[in-house]
């Protein structure tokens, strides 16, 4: 296992390499100044020449390029144009945000897909099966920038139950996990149901059935563990696509986490911010690919790595 996960890390290392070369690449092929836009268009052009040296933006694209690699290395992910703060501490300071707005996604999705996969499995082909299905197919038609503004205008504005935005306790984070997690739900559903569906024809299932085990244990106990696999890949997809998610869903509802802060860079033309943000973006949905592929091995004791 460890020589597993060392492999894998060291494989991390390109793909983080290639992912901020293109985003350096992208991000000084945006159309604007930023320089420019911090000074406002009074500014004479000493001051605008006197702060792109200041931020180094008057060298060539490669020097730029060289300088910042250079400092990755060193683990310096520089200065913010806009705050003069390092880019590390404004990331940190959003990232816990964003990681409770993803967590809570991900219970509000497992807490909904499994009991109603498992149940839309059992009552195949029923009112109720059909029921969840149409739900399910409405979740994922629905996208989350259009069903964070619904859940505003009914939760919120006509029933008036939940805040609208902001982070400021408990009550303040369930419309934008519904949101962010109800697309990844509705998909679950559907996987949950097919992997209930193969394994309860398995011959194990019948001879647990006949062995005397009450049903909730067959379905539980057997059935749907060994139907994990699929649903742990899912999962672990959708876990890394939750962070990518939260940068609409923490725009909508002002939620002060990364996503946000990333849209505010681009923006605002941050270059050092934006490439720091994607950056922690990109490694965070690698390292939760690596802690999924970690996790199989749990769930199907079968699958050993060497």
């Amino acid at each position: 296992m460890l020589a597993f996960l060392v492999r894998r890390l060291l494989l991390t290392l390109p793909i983080l390499w290639i992912v901020v070369s293109l985003v350096f690449g992208l991000i000084h092929m945006v159309p604007g100044d930023p320089v420019a836009q911090m000074l406002g268009e009074g500014a004479s052009v000493a001051e605008v020449e006197g702060l792109r040296h200041d931020l180094g933006l008057d060298r060539p694209v490669l020097e730029q390029y060289r300088t910042y690699i250079t400092g990755l290395l060193r683990g310096d992910l520089g200065i913010s144009f806009r705050n003069q703060e390092t880019v590390a501490s404004a990331i940190m300071a959003r990232y816990p945000a964003t990681v409770k707005l993803a967590a809570a996604s991900m219970i509000f999705c497992i807490t909904v897909s499994v009991p109603f996969g498992v149940i839309s499995a059992m009552r195949r082909g029923l009112a109720l099966d059909r029921a969840i299905g149409f739900v399910s197919l409405f979740g994922v038609s629905l996208p989350n920038f259009a069903l964070g503004p619904l859940l505003v205008l009914f939760f919120s504005i006509a029933l008036g139950l939940l805040p609208v935005s902001g982070e400021d306790g408990f009550s303040h984070l369930i419309l934008p996990a519904i949101t962010l997690g109800g697309g990844s739900a509705a998909i679950m559903t559907r996987m949950v149901r097919g992997s209930m569906l193969e394994e309860i024809r398995q011959d194990y299932v019948r001879t647990a059935r006949a062995k005397g085990l009450t049903e909730r244990a067959v379905l539980f106990g057997h059935a749907l563990r060994n139907g994990l696999l699929p649903v742990v890949t899912l999962l672990g997809l959708n876990a890394g696509g939750l962070l990518a998610g939260a940068i609409i869903t923490e725009t909508i509802f002002s939620w002060p986490g990364l996503g946000r802060l990333t849209i505010q860079a681009i923006f605002a033309r941050d270059y050092p911010l934006a490439q720091g943000c994607i950056l922690t973006i990109a490694l965070t949905y690698i390292l939760v690919n690596l802690a999924t592929d970690v996790l199989y091995s749990v769930v199907d004791p079968r699958i050993r790595y060497d």
